[in-house]
């Protein structure tokens, strides 16, 4: 592993800032599990992040950003938890395209 930490570790470490880290773990960790704790982070985060921008938007979605925020912020600690573990939990729908496209990378 080059960034020198136990793969449960650097797992977790993976979501902390969301995209942010998750490409920095992509780049410098080999381990498959850490790689896919990466790559989902970046999906996850990043598609919420566009989900929250667009209703952001929409005068009639508008109530829907705080619920957004709160279900972000509730997976995020999951995620970190699961990864913290050493569980592959896979968020649905996201967690798949994440594994395609960490096999891509």
């Amino acid at each position: 592993m080059a960034s020198g930490l136990k793969k449960t570790t650097a797992g977790a470490l993976a979501y902390v800032l969301g995209p942010i880290t998750g490409i920095i773990f992509l780049i410098i960790d080999k381990d498959p599990f850490v790689r896919f704790h990466a790559m989902q982070s970046t999906v996850v985060f990043v598609g919420l992040f566009i989900l929250q921008w667009i209703l952001g938007f929409t005068i009639i979605l508008l109530p829907l950003v705080p619920i957004i925020g709160i279900v972000s912020f509730v997976l995020w600690l999951i995620l970190i938890y699961k990864a913290w573990q050493g569980e592959e939990w896979s968020v649905p729908v996201l967690g798949k395209i994440a594994k395609n496209l960490v096999k891509k990378v």
